[in-house]
């Protein structure tokens, strides 16, 4: 399975329409994960003209974020893989530790917030931000992830540069 991750697309300020990088990219995927600050369910509406949206609320995001069905954390299972979602996975110190007690079956954490492109494991689980492909902020390009699962397994996890 073929998975896209966005997060803290702040639309309409920074995210108009899929940039074409990234609607590039999205034409390649199974499933579509938004780790919130999206602004507008609009956008999570973009999204599922590609695939289906599995999305976190952040905190930008209002209720019609939530009606469209963002909860504020998201356990699910993608080709047999347990993964988890949160937009804010609080401060850099003791994240590893935190998420792993916050979702301890989770083999996946996928959070956004900080706009700080993070993929790294520890204790045999991935924290994962794919950072923001329309915000940057002080990144040097505008990201998102593209994850490859096949068989309980993440195969393959990537940042991708967009700008």
């Amino acid at each position: 399975m073929r998975v896209a991750v966005l997060s803290d697309t702040h639309a309409p300020r920074y995210w108009k329409s899929c940039p074409p990088p990234v609607a590039r990219l999205l034409e390649h995927v199974e499933v579509i994960l938004h780790a919130g600050d999206v602004c507008t369910p609009v956008v999570l509406d973009e999204l599922s003209a590609w695939a289906p949206v599995h999305a976190v609320r952040g905190n930008n995001d209002g209720p019609d974020v939530a009606d469209w069905g963002a909860p504020d954390t998201l356990e699910l299972e993608l080709a047999g893989l347990p993964v988890a979602m949160v937009h804010d996975s609080g401060a850099r110190a003791g994240r590893p530790a935190r998420l792993r007690r916050r979702f301890p079956d989770a083999k996946l954490v996928v959070f956004g917030h900080s706009h700080i492109p993070l993929n790294e494991v520890h204790d045999g689980q991935r924290i994962f931000n794919p950072g923001s492909p329309t915000d940057k902020r002080r990144q040097p390009r505008g990201t998102v992830g593209l994850l490859l699962i096949e068989d309980g397994e993440l195969v393959q996890a990537d940042l991708v540069a967009v700008t």
